[in-house]
């Protein structure tokens, strides 16, 4: 259930609000209205806590051979750490790109030997000035001979030589009458020699520094705790600077101020709030949330139900305050899904087994275990039901599993019956017609029948929710219609995807019949337009039904399309099948694969390294595909019928 709120306004007196904040701390039931504060003490604690959570996320990139042990610091020192890794971090950056540049500088005079730009200047003051320069050597002999050139080196393509001058040449100055196709090469800063030794010290500092920041991962807990910290200094200023203020008096600068907040308590919290506000002496006012407020949403639900919290917390899906909790829908819906698509209970052996073992460590410390691990247990059981439902174990054909395993099987729903070739099966028509179907398509056409009939269900809770929640009003009547809708949409979608000769939407010898005088196929399509209609005036209704029918009308179209989409709402469930059948031919793909190998002693063990590799990669698949559709029948069919649109925001009292 969603736990019913109430909203308050507390006024303290402007000298007395830092305590008043710590007093509402400590308390740690009100959830309060966000605030934009501003101060430079939030702005000092916000550069504080960036730098930490770099700090962390640099540390947190390093891997070590062994787990360090912990250390702890204060929030002080764990900032001054912090400082420290981000600056060695950056250093570390710097060698880096010192690095590159110089043995770029290294490569480009490579082939000159040792060149040392102080000899240069040497001979500069000696009067003897050199450029040098690289020409292709075809083009050397061309030189003019009123420039004098050294020739240091050529090989097959370029020739290196100095040019000779009686003065220093600018950077951009040739010598008149050299060839164009000679390019000039700059000295370089420092010698050859000397690039090198500074590339072998800036290599021993990097090895330094990655010393020096693997040693400061053990304070990785401490820089966390300190982030933490700082984030509660950030909350409190925010608050304490955004906080409303009476506007100092000018004429009276020695006038009482007041300031103020709003927030949010969950009513059965209130008593201990108005005990502090008397204590406290604060002025307190409570009463319940308005239509417009933004009012945070607190779940309450059982042990059970609360299973699904790390689903809905990893989606991060919260229902609006004034919307459905859906918790316990969600998780027997989700858990149903699951199993469908999973789809086979050799896999869920394995998740209950997975359950059950992340719970040992929580007994042997006589803890209560994880709600993933009891979730991850049920999803276990739930896959192993239906693997034994359709008789699906690691994708084994019917043929290689024990009679006993068979026997726990549904035959309409079983692969023990789709595996019967060349004999069908005789259906009898409720008008006495008979039609003949193979096993394999009947146990295909029930499968998606079970998926449709799922829908149904899910979809009528949906409408029954809101024809309970609008049940005081005439609105109600256009749940009713919805609900109407669906039921007729349900028979339409088993005609025209499962089998129109079983499903036949007119007359015919093979239809349904109602009380053996109305067939069933015109009370679906009866109940298809008597809902449209009873849709069409009350969905809308706000006291006036003249204004319901208008607003309808001006929404004509997506009204139109909404009986379009109860059809493909319903199909939307067959994904549960289809899933569940590619999951189904990648696990038998992977034992035709590894089959033949297994009678081979020396290809034994490449067999098991394709049954693990393959079945492991299949359940991965199937996970996603969880994620995928399974989540999306809750979050979007099931929810968009609730008429639910997931706007909520948890609620996070303001607490120590």
């Amino acid at each position: 259930m969603i736990v019913p709120m109430k909203k308050l306004s507390i006024v303290v007196l402007e000298k007395e609000r830092r305590q008043a904040l710590k007093t509402l701390r400590r308390l740690g039931v009100v959830h309060v209205e966000e605030v934009k504060g501003e101060s430079e003490e939030l702005s000092s604690f916000k550069n504080k806590n960036s730098k930490i959570e770099l700090a962390i996320s640099l540390l947190s990139e390093i891997k070590t051979k062994k787990i360090p042990e912990t250390s702890m610091l204060s929030k002080d020192d764990s900032f001054a750490l912090a400082d420290k890794i981000i600056s060695l971090t950056e250093e570390k950056k710097n060698l880096f790109s010192s690095i590159a540049s110089d043995k770029t500088e290294l490569d480009r005079l490579k082939k000159w030997g040792n060149v040392v730009p102080e000899d240069f200047d040497f001979l500069a003051e000696k009067g003897v000035y050199l450029s040098m320069y690289e020409m292709p050597s075809s083009k050397y002999n061309s030189i003019d001979e009123s420039i004098d050139t050294l020739l240091v080196n050529d090989d097959k393509d370029i020739s290196r030589f100095f040019v000779i001058s009686d003065h220093k040449l600018a950077q951009n100055e040739r010598p008149e009458n050299l060839p164009p196709e000679a390019y000039r090469v700059v000295l370089p800063k420092k010698s050859t020699v000397q690039l090198a030794d500074t590339i072998e010290q800036n290599k021993k500092r990097i090895t330094e520094i990655d010393s020096e920041l693997a040693d400061s991962v053990k304070y990785l807990p401490s820089l966390k705790q300190a982030g933490e910290n700082f984030g509660k200094d950030i909350e409190f200023e925010n608050l304490y600077s955004g906080m409303g203020v009476e506007e100092k008096n000018e004429q009276k600068p020695e006038a009482v101020r007041l300031a103020w907040l709003t927030g949010y308590v969950p009513a059965e919290e209130l008593e201990k709030v108005e005990k502090t506000a008397v204590e406290s002496k604060w002025a307190f006012a409570a009463d319940d949330p308005a239509a417009d407020d933004n009012v945070p949403t607190k779940l309450k639900n059982n042990k059970f139900v609360s299973l699904i919290y790390p689903v809905t917390d990893f989606l991060g899906t919260v229902p609006g305050y004034n919307e459905f909790d859906i918790s316990n829908w969600f998780l027997l819906f989700f858990t149903i899904f699951f199993g469908m698509i999973f789809g086979d209970g050799g896999y869920g052996g394995l998740l209950l087994a997975g359950g059950i073992l992340a719970m040992v460590p929580s007994f042997k410390k006589r803890q209560a275990p994880s709600p993933m691990a009891f979730l991850l247990s049920l999803l276990g059981l739930a896959t192993m039901v239906w693997g034994a439902v359709t008789c699906t174990w690691f994708g084994l054909t019917p043929e290689q599993l024990p009679d006993c395993i068979k026997m726990l099987s549904v035959p309409a729903l079983s692969n023990v019956t789709s595996a019967k070739e060349g004999v069908k099966m005789v259906l009898h028509s409720a008008s006495g017609a008979v039609t003949e179907i193979s096993y394999s398509a009947w146990v295909k056409e029930n499968l998606q029948i079970f998926c449709f009939t799922l829908a149904l269900i899910q979809l009528a809770i949906a409408h029954l929710k809101g024809i309970a929640k609008n049940i005081r009003s005439p609105k109600f009547l256009g749940d009713l219609g919805s609900l109407l809708q669906l039921g007729g949409m349900y028979y339409v979608v088993l005609s025209m995807v499962v089998d129109g000769i079983r499903f036949p939407l007119g007359i015919t010898p093979e239809s349904y019949w109602l009380f053996d005088k109305i067939p069933v196929a015109y009370i679906a399509l009866g109940a298809i337009a008597f809902g449209f209609v009873l849709s069409f005036v009350f969905s809308n209704y706000e006291g006036s039904i003249g204004k319901s029918i208008l607003e309808s009308c001006k929404n004509i179209v997506s009204v139109l399309l909404g009986v379009v989409n109860v059809f493909s709402d319903i199909v939307s469930y067959i994904r549960l099948w289809a899933v569940a059948l590619a999951g189904g031919a990648i696990s038998a793909t992977v034992n035709e694969m590894a089959g033949p190998m297994l009678g081979h002693l020396a290809m034994f063990i490449c067999a098991i390294l394709i049954l693990t590799v393959g079945h492991g990669l299949n359940m991965i698949l199937n996970v996603l595909s969880v994620i995928v559709h399974g989540v999306r029948l809750n979050t979007l069919e099931f929810s968009t019928h609730l008429g639910m649109s997931w706007t909520g925001f948890k609620y996070r009292p303001f607490s120590e």
